[in-house]
């Protein structure tokens, strides 16, 4: 399964998101004049915050290998610092190092055991490894933690995994909670839509397509299946815009590729 159909952005900041309520804020309150001596567990947090902060820069500017360095020593600094975590566990995963990758999700999880944000991560990690019956639990805790901000992703990511089991039902149900609970989520409204047509409901899926087309947001995937849904409709014209739209916009992709075949098929 593609990484872009688990993750609701790929980022880091996406990783971040509820880690944030850790970390130093970015524009702090006026200095107290006389403010009191921090304990060796502040200074700890503050050392790991400053070098978690240089390595999301070198992630920025694509220096992986500066980035595990800044993080490896923020983690040294304060080993229970989840932000430092997170971002070592991304890095393990862009540089395809799985095992460290799963440590280090893991041990965010150990840390903030009800977040979830830190839940999401590792379902969303062991989905991608293709252990997507081991990945629900993690996002189930996830979506019940009440202060978890974007729980719509995490019922997302559920969905997704749902569907690599072959649960249409389950990852109907789970899309369109993250649906309800966020009518914004590109993705989640893109993969309802291509559920809804794997399980023969062309007219709700071009809605959602729709829906999905005015978040401006197009792509190959997107493109393809709506070329796919109204040629189930029948409306040939409409199928034939969503194909010149991807042979136009994104002809080397593979999706353009099976429409060029299908069409000179005999």
């Amino acid at each position: 399964m593609r990484r872009d159909r688990i993750l609701l952005g790929t980022g880091l900041a996406a990783l971040l998101a509820g880690c944030h309520g850790q970390m130093m804020t970015a524009t702090p309150p006026p200095a107290d004049p006389h403010p009191p001596a921090q304990t060796k567990e502040q200074k700890a947090q503050s050392a790991a915050d400053v070098h978690t902060r240089l390595a999301q820069h070198y992630i920025d500017i694509g220096n992986l290998e500066g980035a595990l360095e800044k993080v490896k020593i923020a983690a040294g600094e304060d080993p229970t610092y989840v932000p430092a975590q997170t971002v070592m566990a991304y890095i393990y995963e862009r540089i395809n190092d799985m095992p460290n990758a799963e440590i280090h999700y893991r041990k965010a999880v150990e840390l903030q055991p009800d977040k979830g944000d830190t839940n999401n991560n590792l379902g969303q990690f062991l989905c991608h490894a293709g252990r997507a019956q081991e990945s629900l639990p993690y996002f189930t805790k996830a979506i019940t933690d009440p202060f978890y901000q974007t729980p719509d992703v995490a019922l997302t990511n559920q969905g997704l995994c749902q569907l690599q089991l072959g649960d249409r039902t389950g990852a109907e149900a789970s899309l369109r909670q993250a649906v309800q609970r966020n009518p914004s989520n590109a993705n989640a409204l893109l993969q309802l839509a291509h559920v809804l047509y794997l399980n023969q409901d062309y007219f709700h899926a071009i809605a959602f397509l729709q829906r999905f087309e005015s978040q401006g947001q197009p792509n190959a995937d997107a493109l393809k299946l709506g070329h796919d849904i109204e040629s189930r409709l029948g409306n040939m014209d409409a199928a034939q815009n969503y194909s010149k739209r991807l042979l136009s916009q994104f002809p080397e992709s593979e999706q353009a590729q099976a429409i060029t075949q299908s069409s000179v098929r005999p």
